[in-house]
């Protein structure tokens, strides 16, 4: 099978879900792990910057959080479960932090500053409505 054949002719277009679990699940733990690594600049010590309460607990919720959903999307494992705290800390995310960008700069320069949130929301969406596709822990389960 050439190039071509492959992408004219995919009978099965949920096997190349993988490349979007592959991007939002990488973001994602890799963010989290550094929340960990790098507190003061990613973790506990940005949220107090930016105004998050009990920045000390939530640094590391968060951070456990992006990088267990993003391990779970990873091997899509409880996609549709996962995607849902991860859309809530993007939602989280936007507001805390691109927000004020529009009220100060405009939209132009929080447009840029969000393009990786807005990429992860979209890619959230997208496994949320669409499932973890073929080659998932979630499709091998759901065959047995």
């Amino acid at each position: 099978m050439n190039l071509q054949n492959l992408f004219q002719s995919s009978k099965h277009p949920e096997k190349f879900i993988i490349f979007i679990r592959l991007l939002v699940g990488a973001v994602f733990l890799t963010e989290g792990i550094q929340k960990f690594i790098f507190p003061i600049e990613l973790g506990a010590g940005r949220f107090f910057k930016i105004g998050i309460p009990a920045p000390e607990f939530f640094g590391p919720f968060v951070g456990g959080v992006e990088s267990v959903c993003g391990v779970l999307i990873l091997v899509g494992l409880f996609t549709h479960l996962a995607a849902i705290p991860l859309l809530i800390d993007m939602a989280v995310a936007i507001a805390t932090t691109k927000l004020p960008i529009l009220a100060k700069d405009g939209f132009w320069k929080m447009f840029h500053e969000a393009r990786t949130d807005y990429s992860m929301v979209l890619g959230l969406l997208f496994l949320l409505l669409v499932g973890a596709g073929s080659g998932s822990v979630d499709s091998k389960v759901s065959k047995e």
